[in-house]
């Protein structure tokens, strides 16, 4: 018998390639405020957050992807040893960079905060809350154009 993810694809990978997706035109307004109040080194700071973020949920999804396939209690170890080993690893990025010359450290924190918590709002709006279709929420055909 195949793990359900197996059979349907990994709806954890969607909905974080979908917030990757979502983050561009996020990333986009975040740099240029950072860089209208902070200059190159605000920018730079933003930019670097939010790849930090994305990174972020992208290897969490790949961890909840890849224990689902083996068995629940390798799922519940990869959720909890990634979340302890992603939190780390944000925790030792911000360590090496924090007194770089490029890093500007109130757009770099707010940066992460904000893309943190603004593309998981984001994305709740496009989840299915569904067992018929979990990850992404199926989108409503457009309606033909009318003559």
């Amino acid at each position: 018998m195949t793990a359900p993810t197996e059979a349907a694809g990994a709806p954890e990978l969607d909905v974080a390639r979908d917030m990757a997706r979502r983050a561009v035109p996020l990333a986009g307004v975040l740099v240029m405020a950072s860089a209208i109040g902070w200059g190159v080194e605000g920018a730079v700071s933003s930019g670097f957050a939010v790849v930090l973020v994305v990174l972020n949920f992208l290897a969490a999804a790949g961890l909840i992807a890849w224990g689902a396939r083996r068995s629940l209690k390798v799922l519940m170890a990869a959720v909890l040893v990634g979340y302890v080993a992603r939190l780390g690893a944000l925790t030792l990025a911000l360590l090496v960079v924090k007194d770089a010359g490029w890093v500007a450290r109130l757009p770099l924190f707010g940066t992460l905060l904000v893309t943190h918590v603004g593309l998981l709002l984001w994305e709740v709006r496009h989840v299915s809350m569904s067992l018929a279709f979990p990850g992404l929420a199926p989108r409503a055909p457009k309606e033909a154009s009318r003559s």
